[in-house]
C-alpha cells in the first residue's frame, strides 16, 4: 500500500509540475511532449487521483477501525484478544467447577434428606405411638376388670347357692315360711314403696323404692354406683329366678325312702336352679366396679355426656373400647394423622379386640346351650309316662 502511494505521488507531482505550473518551454534539446500524451497523462491522474482516494477512505476506515480497537495503551489488539479469548476460558472453566459443586452439595443434600426420611419411616415404624400406648391401657384395664368380675360374680354365686339348697343359716332352713319371711322382710327394710307405706309395713318410702323387681337395677348404667347398688341388684336377681327356696330335707326326712327319693330331686331342682342363677351372677360381676379408668377413657365418657366417674366395671371398659373407635373425635383424629405401620398396629389391635369379643361370646353361648340342654331334659322327663305300671318286684328267698 504504501508503494502504490509513493508511485502515485510522484506521478501526479510531475504532471502537476511540467504542465499545471507553467513550466519553461523546453528547448530544443529537451524531450518534447504532444498533446496525445498530455491527454493520456490527464487520465493516468485522474485514475491515480481515485486510486488515491480509495486509500484516504480505506486509512480513514483503518484509523477508525484501529480508534476502536484502542491505542495500544493496555498492548496490542492481539494481545488484548488473547487476554480476553483466555478470560473467558477461564470464566467457562470457573463456572463449570461452579456447577460441579453445586452439583456435588445437592447430591450431599438430597442424600442427607432422603437419610433423614428413611430414618423418620424407621422411627415411625418402630416407635408405638400414644393411640396404641391407650389401646394397650385399654386392654389391660379390661382384662384387669375381667378377672375382678369372675371373682364378684364367684362370690355372688356360692351366696345364691347356699341359699337356694336351704343350708344351714339360710331362710328356708327351718321351713319355706320362714323363707317367705325373709323376703318379705328384706323388701320392707330397703326397698319399701308408697304401697307398703299405706299398708303401715313401713314408716317411710325408701329412696330405691321396689329396686328388688326392676331391671333397670341389675342393667343399667353399666356400672353400679355403690355397693348398695350391687346388692339391689343381686336383689332383683334373686326375686327374678328363686325368690323363697323349699325348705331343707333333714334328719328322718332323709334316711326315709321317701326322703331319699326326695333328695334326689331336690339336688337336681339345686342343679338347674344354680345354673340359672350364675348366668345373671355373671352379669353382676361385669358391672361391679373393679377398676380405675384411664384418663382417655374417662375423657371419652365425658365427650359422650356420661357422669363423670373414676371407677369402672368390666362391661363398661369393653364398652369403652368397642366404642371409641366408633364414635370418639380424639381416637377419629389420631387416625387421620397415623403413619402406615400405626394404622398397621391399631387394625392388630382391634382384630385382637374382635377376637377377645367373640370368645367372650362362645362362652355365653356354652352356657346358653347348657340351659338349652337343661330344658330339653326337663321337658323330656315331664313328657315321658311309663307304658303300664308295673308290680313291685318280691325280693323273698326261696321264691
Amino acid at each position: 500500500m504504501r508503494r502504490l502511494k509513493l508511485v502515485g505521488s510522484t506521478a501526479v507531482g510531475i504532471v502537476i509540475g511540467a504542465t499545471l505550473l507553467n513550466a519553461v518551454p523546453a528547448y530544443a534539446d529537451w524531450p518534447t511532449i504532444d498533446a496525445g500524451a498530455i491527454a493520456a497523462i490527464e487520465a493516468v491522474k485522474s485514475v491515480l487521483d481515485t486510486v488515491s482516494s480509495t486509500i484516504n477512505d480505506v486509512k480513514t476506515y483503518a484509523n477508525d477501525i484501529l480508534g476502536s480497537l484502542g491505542d495500544n495503551t493496555f498492548g496490542t489488539v492481539q494481545q488484548l484478544l488473547q487476554e480476553g479469548f483466555t478470560q473467558e476460558a477461564n470464566y467457562s472453566k470457573a463456572q463449570i467447577g461452579a456447577q460441579q459443586q453445586i452439583t456435588d452439595a445437592s447430591n450431599t443434600v438430597m442424600a442427607r434428606f432422603r437419610r433423614d426420611m428413611r430414618n423418620a419411616q424407621i422411627r415411625d415404624e418402630h416407635t408405638t405411638g400414644p393411640t396404641a400406648c391407650v389401646a394397650l391401657d385399654g386392654g389391660v384395664s379390661t382384662q384387669a376388670a375381667a378377672v375382678q368380675a369372675y371373682q364378684v360374680a364367684e362370690a355372688v354365686s356360692r351366696i345364691h347357692d347356699v341359699r337356694g339348697e336351704a343350708g344351714p343359716g339360710m331362710p328356708s332352713y327351718y321351713g319355706q315360711a320362714q323363707g317367705v319371711a325373709s323376703m318379705a322382710q328384706e323388701h320392707l327394710a330397703n326397698y319399701c314403696d308408697q304401697t307398703d307405706v299405706s299398708a303401715g309395713l313401713c314408716g317411710a318410702v325408701s329412696t330405691i323404692p321396689d329396686a328388688d323387681q326392676q331391671f333397670s337395677t341389675f342393667f343399667g348404667a353399666g356400672t353400679y354406683a355403690s355397693q348398695t347398688a350391687v346388692n339391689a341388684a343381686k336383689d332383683y336377681t334373686t326375686n327374678l329366678i328363686e325368690p323363697v327356696a323349699p325348705a331343707a330335707l333333714r334328719g328322718d326326712q332323709l334316711t326315709s325312702v321317701a326322703g331319699q327319693d326326695a333328695a334326689v330331686r331336690r339336688r337336681s331342682f339345686n342343679a338347674r336352679m344354680s345354673l340359672a342363677q350364675s348366668v345373671v351372677d355373671q352379669q353382676i360381676g361385669m358391672q361391679t366396679s373393679s377398676v380405675p379408668l384411664t384418663a382417655q377413657q374417662q375423657q371419652y365418657l365425658q365427650n359422650m355426656g356420661l357422669p363423670a366417674q373414676t371407677n369402672g366395671s368390666w362391661l363398661q371398659v369393653l364398652q369403652i373400647e368397642a366404642e371409641r373407635r366408633v364414635s370418639d373425635v380424639t381416637w377419629a383424629s389420631n387416625l387421620q394423622a397415623m403413619p402406615p405401620a400405626s394404622v398397621e398396629r391399631e387394625v392388630a389391635i382391634e382384630l385382637a379386640l374382635n377376637n377377645y369379643l367373640l370368645f367372650q361370646n362362645f362362652k355365653i353361648a356354652l352356657q346358653h346351650a347348657t340351659i338349652s340342654a337343661t330344658q330339653l331334659s326337663v321337658t323330656t322327663a315331664r313328657d315321658f309316662q311309663p307304658t303300664v305300671q308295673m308290680p313291685t318286684p318280691s325280693l323273698a328267698s326261696g321264691g
